[in-house]
């Protein structure tokens, strides 16, 4: 009798061990990082997943806030980017990361995004994500958008948004932000200012 009382102390000392192990292993296995406002994942061309916050990347991220159907606001404001970025030299445009981002995921792929934004000129990333993500990182700078429904239109909706030139450091903390311009000026300006010294 003591002895199969042993053996049953033993096996249940080996089983017990042999658990706590195996949940010790289990939480130090990381969980693989989901994307957030804090660490969005958006895709870009050939439906890359792009970290815009890539601590590695020094450049200043200049973020527009758009989508491609947009009829005036988004092509004046690209267009105006370009304008500024055709103006600099090229010492310059090294310290810079444009950034096109869709706030109309629901038609904006990635790939429509990415060719939306070369049109404009090929240093701007197109990039778009679900809406959730896009909707946080937005919300994360105060971007004002929503969805206008249009009655006997092939469109079916458009977007109402605001318009700005978000300037970010790399972890994406806002240095400043440009209003709709209808000239590169201003872009040109804070780009100047936010560049120095780097």
């Amino acid at each position: 009798m003591s002895r199969n009382w042993s053996l049953i102390l033993v096996v249940a000392f080996v089983l017990g061990f042999g658990v706590k192990s195996y949940f010790d292993q289990q939480q130090k296995v990381a969980p693989k990082p989901t994307p957030s406002a804090e660490q969005p994942i958006l895709f870009g061309e050939n439906e890359q997943p792009v970290d815009i916050f890539d601590q590695n990347d020094p450049r200043i991220r200049i973020a527009y806030f758009g989508f491609t159907r947009c009829p005036d606001v988004c092509p004046t404001s690209l267009a105006m980017l370009a304008g500024a970025l055709n103006q600099l030299d090229d010492a310059t445009k090294a310290k810079l990361r444009p950034l096109f981002i869709s706030l109309d995921p629901e038609r904006d792929g990635a790939k429509a995004s990415a060719e939306y934004a070369h049109y404009f000129h090929p240093m701007i990333e197109g990039l778009s994500a679900p809406l959730d993500i896009t909707k946080s990182l937005a919300n994360r700078y105060g971007v004002i958008f929503r969805k206008t429904e249009l009655k006997d239109s092939q469109l079916k909706y458009t977007l109402d948004h605001s318009s700005y030139f978000y300037f970010l450091k790399p972890d994406g903390t806002l240095i400043t932000k440009v209003p709709h311009t209808l000239t590169p000026a201003p872009i040109v300006d804070a780009i100047k200012t936010t560049t120095q010294g780097q």
